[in-house]
């Protein structure tokens, strides 16, 4: 309760953080706490974690300013130290992450995925190390989490536990075990640290971001440090993830049947859950970036980047409930149980992990969204303009806010060519230059989009790395099933509204010419594929 207090009053972290600077003040703070076990910590923590912040950003600054002293904007020489410089401080960033833990290592995670944002080298470190390297919690701590939320030791609950966990990351980690009816489960078990310093983690990382801002203007990454604020206390809440994941499955059957055997959410054993432990149906089923493995189950690896696309396009567009957090450690694929064979091919199921954050998207944020991929999958640039400035990227900024759903520039974006959302490996450095060259107005950007836009972002971000994985890049058939479920929400939004015999006219037409539209970008494919069978 104490470390729950903290993110409701960053006075009491303010004044803890003080206390912490001296020793005399530092005693009284502790004796006078309503908790003084989590006060000594957070006294002994704070400090430490700050000079670490303050040493790292330091490094970072002074390697940029020295290095890069005297030489030539545009030569090739400053271009070749630039390199060296991001990769230098990538790496100190990544050592920072893994020292400090807990919420250091979201914001890693996350940087990883700000391709349109952060030079490349800080992408391919963080995205190559914070996913499976995380920092680890001993059999001890994880004993005492399981002792102190069940009132017993792991030998005692389960008669099969594994010290050894299969998998960490920044919240928690995941050991296999064995009930004593035989289940095979997977326990999810927090970091014992995570609850008590997430607060303190947040105040030093805000605190850090702050004063930088204040330094350098155009360094403003505030919206990253809110946004892990308002996600992270529902992370820590296992009980909480283990509802959306019902939730989600849920949806699924109710809003969206057509898809959803081929969506899963391992079972969870509510009667030996808790808010930081949970004990789930374990779940033998493969990464989704191994695409070899993928291949060894007897699926395509672009079937299931087209499940992949189809049921995050259900959730965002029909469903307004959005699992966010989708990087290649969440999600797993297996064949489909007991069904038959698709040309030769087995069909996938995609499982989803990690419910713990979800945005819930009223009707109003989800149709404007629906209806600007609409627009952008059909090149339609009136309508893109229209529904960018309903999200606040209106002016100047709607060409960036696609350029970043989209990673395509904006003469791209409006190109009438069916694939011209298509990103080829050639485009990757046109990408990075184009986020370097519009930095200043990509952040006033993230600072005017809705807080669940900025999810989305991530969201789009995570899917996309995903997909890139499973078939190098991004494919026609991702754009074509993006299009025809955003359209599909559209009209189904229209008809609701269509009260007059007029208006249900109207939202017929509107179905015939969709219809036509998807025919066409339908043989489109249909040629791609031909074309690609005869160059074999």
């Amino acid at each position: 309760m104490a470390a729950r207090s903290l993110w409701r009053s960053p006075a009491k972290l303010l004044a803890l953080s003080a206390a912490a600077a001296s020793g005399g003040a530092a005693a009284t703070a502790i004796a006078t706490s309503e908790d003084p076990a989590t006060a000594l910590k957070l006294c002994t923590v704070i400090p430490v974690r700050l000079a670490r912040d303050a040493a790292t950003a330091a490094s970072i600054a002074f390697d940029y300013q020295y290095s890069l002293r005297g030489l030539p904007e545009d030569g090739k020489e400053r271009a070749r130290v630039k390199h060296e410089v991001h990769l230098r401080s990538a790496l100190k960033l990544q050592d920072l992450c893994f020292k400090n833990g807990g919420v250091y290592i979201k914001i890693g995670q996350h940087i990883g995925q700000l391709e349109y944002l952060v030079p490349d080298e800080y992408v391919q470190v963080m995205r190559e190390s914070m996913l499976n390297k995380c920092p680890v919690s001993s059999f001890d701590q994880v004993g005492e989490v399981i002792k102190k939320e069940l009132g017993e030791t792991p030998d005692k609950i389960f008669t099969e536990f594994d010290p050894v966990p299969v998998a960490s990351a920044s919240l928690a980690q995941v050991h296999v075990a064995k009930t004593p009816d035989g289940r095979k489960v997977a326990v999810k078990v927090q970091h014992s640290h995570m609850t008590d310093t997430a607060a303190a983690d947040h105040a030093t990382v805000s605190l850090i971001v702050n004063t930088l801002h204040r330094l350098f203007p155009s360094f403003d990454y505030r919206w990253l440090v809110d946004e892990i604020r308002e996600s992270l206390f529902k992370e820590l809440d296992f009980l909480h993830e283990a509802k959306n994941s019902e939730k989600c499955l849920d949806n699924f059957r109710k809003l969206s049947p057509h898809v959803a055997d081929r969506v899963y959410a391992p079972k969870v054993y509510w009667n030996l859950s808790t808010s930081k432990l949970l004990v789930m149906e374990f779940m033998d089923a493969t990464q989704i970036n191994d695409v070899e493995a993928i291949r060894r189950l007897g699926i395509q690896p672009s079937e299931v980047s087209k499940l992949v696309s189809q049921t995050f396009a259900e959730m965002m567009f029909k469903h307004g409930f959005v699992h966010c957090d989708p990087h290649a450690a969440n999600l797993l694929v297996r064949p489909l149980p007991s069904k038959g064979w698709l040309f030769g091919r087995k069909k996938p199921q995609l499982i989803l992990l990690d419910h713990g954050l979800y945005k819930e998207l009223d009707v109003a944020t989800r149709t404007n969204y629906a209806n600007l991929w609409k627009a952008l999958v059909f090149s339609d640039a009136k309508a893109i303009k229209i529904y960018c400035a309903k999200f606040g990227a209106g002016d100047h900024l709607y060409a960036l806010f696609a350029g970043i759903l989209t990673m395509r520039p904006w003469n791209k974006v409006v190109d009438r060519s069916v694939d011209h959302l298509v990103v080829q490996g050639t485009d990757r450095p046109e990408l990075q230059m184009y986020a370097s060259q519009y930095f200043p107005q990509i952040t006033e950007l993230l600072t005017r989009l809705p807080r669940e836009i900025l999810l989305l972002l991530k969201t789009n971000d995570c899917l996309r790395a995903v997909n890139n994985a499973l078939v190098q890049g991004s494919s026609l058939e991702t754009y074509f099933i993006i299009g025809k479920i955003s359209s599909e929400a559209v009209l189904e939004m229209n008809r609701l509204d269509a009260r007059s015999l007029v208006g249900r006219l109207g939202v017929w037409l509107e179905e015939m010419q969709l219809e036509a539209r998807l025919f066409l970008m339908q043989l489109a494919l249909w040629l791609l594929r031909f074309r690609r069978a005869l160059s074999i």
